[in-house]
């Protein structure tokens, strides 16, 4: 810990522990005085939402009011219209709580608490409730007044106790990632370091930038964060995933040259030298972009079909420059705009995403549809134990099946998450008896309580705001609250607990058991659908000539890159090598800019563009491991050969910086391309 950090950072898991037990201890004592049938259901909401940044705390809680308003009303149109039919009452909520699962799972942003709410709400409220349907709305608006209230206190306490800004901790990733990616861009200049070296760095800079994103979607529901800062983080965000494959390719054009052919080229040496060093100067040291790039397009060369392959591989080398100098001017002026509380509309922005693109995820339908199944088919059997046992508390086994089964359903592996889930509700079981049959009978007065209380909750929020503890903290504090069960006075009866804390602990271990058969795939299993999914993708935009936006497909393949990295051991050694190297962004990136081309190229080009792109999409498609056709590789050169005379020069060299991306990705390993009467001589 260090001493010269803020006292908020220095201390701020513990100060987020007191602000959520004060938050709770508020929303308990409010419940209590309004005498709300089930108070405690407010304080463990206090938990469940609670985040350590107010922004998070704030997306979660709006979220959780829409999803359980949601949820409160398909109870009051369910249970009573079914309650004749138990068995109908039983598939309908175990469908809908399945359905909402696989919305949930589809949307993959924090907006998905909605749908994942507004499914297991109705196994919460409904199940418990077959035994009195016809006080089902009472119910339904108790429980939504409960949450309510228990939401509101927690973002009352969040904003105006001591809050922290998500702001600040994205601002300092965002710093850090750039300082990263300019260090990275010098290594790479200067072809410094191992292979090995700059790859470990490529990939944390990919999945840094996931994690970010994941933190940029709190900043719109944080009311201490200045509009202006909210606007030039995502104009950053859109550079950043452009910066990432640009060093890529610009690593890997001068893999392509040698260090033989850059001692015999001193000046454009001395041009990746400078360059090497303005990247990572302080901006008042710094040449002016604009001098830069006059430097860079001092270097290019007339192209024609008699130009060596060395030539054009430093002309895309020269374009990847440019753009790094656009892409890292722009950010070193959005840092500065942000820091001083300028508005980015006032800069004067060299990089322009062609369509405002928004963060975009990688979905898939698949494995969100076994995910829902598993959750419907694990509600239905504890259902079927229940009515076919007649056990009085049986209700709350398909309640904490379909609450497990949500609540991990995000996970690689999810029956283990929900093993871990069942094995702390064995002790939050053990605590709450303590506190039930031993120190709450002897406690008359409120204050005495909550002294009592305070010990194990504080513990429970101090894990919550620890990232590798806050699952067993959040399954401590949940369980805890809602199996303690604290009303205004004392009933508590050891057989009707240990009947209820029973029923908890099967739908848990049936959950377990149903999503190791539903979700029994693995980690090896998702990671090659990922990059079946980034074929796919690549096919989808050789058929459309291109049509996407870059800073769009750049977000989802970087998103998808960020899920498969954490699985990279289960890949095969070419799988792996691609990802190490970007190989599918760069080439799904370079596909996007030969359309920027086609509006100036000879029919004759385009013709012989479109059929390469044709059989590249049949071959990303067919991909089953290994490399690409050597008749691809043939298509490519063709494209090349007849690119390289095109009459148009900006044309041209749109077009040449996309196939020779094309061909350096697919065919890392080929002969340099030699056009002789427009054949590709490649082996």
């Amino acid at each position: 810990m260090r001493t010269d950090e803020p006292f908020l950072v220095r201390h701020a898991d513990l100060i987020f522990a007191l602000k959520t037990f004060a938050a709770s201890m508020l929303a308990l004592v409010i419940a209590l005085a309004m005498d709300l049938p089930r108070p405690y259901w407010a304080m463990a909401t206090v938990y469940i939402t609670s985040q350590p940044l107010a922004g998070a705390t704030s997306s979660k809680a709006l979220f959780r009011v829409m999803g359980t308003l949601v949820g409160a009303i398909m109870t009051v149109v369910l249970v009573p219209n079914l309650i004749d039919a138990p068995e109908l009452l039983c598939l309908a909520i175990a469908l809908w709580v399945g359905f909402c699962l696989y919305l949930s799972l589809l949307d993959g942003t924090p907006a998905s608490y909605v749908f994942m709410l507004a499914g297991y709400t109705v196994a919460l409220i409904g199940f418990p409730s077959v035994s009195e349907p016809g006080a089902i709305f009472d119910t339904a608006v108790a429980r939504l007044e409960e949450i309510s209230l228990g939401i509101i206190c927690a973002s009352l306490v969040s904003t105006i106790v001591l809050p922290r800004s998500v702001a600040p901790a994205v601002a300092a990733r965002v710093d850090s990632w750039l300082s990263d990616a300019r260090h990275l861009s010098q290594v790479v200049l200067l072809h410094e370091g191992t292979s090995e070296s700059r790859r470990g760095r490529r990939i944390k800079l990919a999945t840094d930038i996931v994690e970010i994103d994941t933190l940029s979607t709190h900043l719109a529901y944080d009311r201490l964060t200045d509009p202006n800062v909210v606007s030039g983080l995502g104009e950053i965000r859109l550079r950043m995933l452009m910066l990432l494959p640009v060093i890529a390719s610009l690593e890997d054009r001068l893999a392509a040259l040698g260090d033989e052919a850059l001692r015999r080229q001193p000046e454009l040496k001395r041009l990746l030298e400078d360059l090497a060093q303005w990247i990572v100067s302080d901006v008042g040291a710094r040449q002016p972009a604009e001098r830069v790039r006059a430097m860079i397009a001092e270097r290019q060369a007339v192209l024609d079909d008699s130009t060596s392959w060395e030539r054009i591989i430093i002309t895309s080398l020269l374009l990847r420059l440019r753009e790094l100098v656009e892409l890292s001017r722009d950010c070193r002026e959005l840092t500065e705009a942000i820091a001083e509380n300028r508005s980015v509309s006032t800069l004067d922005l060299t990089f322009h995403s062609e369509a405002g693109a928004a963060p975009v995820r990688h979905r898939d339908r698949g494995l969100a549809l076994w995910s829902a199944a598993g959750a419907a088919t694990a509600i239905l059997i504890c259902c079927g134990f229940w009515i076919g046992t007649g056990w009085p508390d049986g209700a709350s086994a398909p309640m904490m099946a379909a609450v497990a089964c949500s609540f991990f359903a995000a996970q690689d592996e999810p029956a283990r998450f929900i093993r871990s889930f069942g094995l702390w509700s064995l002790v939050s079981i053990v605590v709450v008896a303590i506190y039930l049959f031993a120190l709450v009978p002897g406690i008359s007065h409120l204050e005495v309580l909550v002294l009592a209380l305070a010990p194990a909750f504080l513990i429970y929020g101090f894990l919550i705001a620890r990232p590798a503890t806050a699952g067993t903290g959040m399954a401590l504090a949940a369980n805890t609250a809602t199996l303690l069960a604290l009303q205004s006075t004392y009933s508590a009866d050891f057989a009707s607990y240990a009947n209820s804390a029973v029923a908890f602990f099967v739908g848990v271990v049936i959950a377990e058991l149903v999503t190791r058969i539903a979700r029994g795939v693995g980690a090896e299993w998702i990671a090659n659908r990922l990059v079946l999914s980034g074929w796919i993708t690549i096919a989808i935009a050789a058929e459309r000539r291109g049509k996407h936006d870059r800073a769009e497909f750049a977000g989802l393949m970087l998103h998808r890159l960020g899920l498969l990295v954490q699985r990279i051991a289960f890949l095969s050694e070419s799988d792996r090598r691609d990802a190490d190297s970007l190989v599918q962004l760069r080439i799904g990136i370079n596909i996007i800019d030969l359309r920027r081309a086609r509006y100036g190229l000879a029919v004759s080009t385009i013709s012989v563009i479109d059929d390469m792109l044709d059989q590249l999409a049949a071959a990303c498609r067919n991909y089953a491991g290994g490399g690409m056709p050597h008749d691809l590789l043939t298509s490519v050169d063709r494209a090349l050969a007849q690119a390289v005379k095109d009459p148009n020069d900006r044309a041209r060299e749109d077009a040449l910086i996309g196939l020779v991306g094309i061909r350096r990705g697919l065919f890392p390993d080929a002969p340099a391309y030699r056009p002789r009467a427009g054949e590709s001589l490649a082996a």
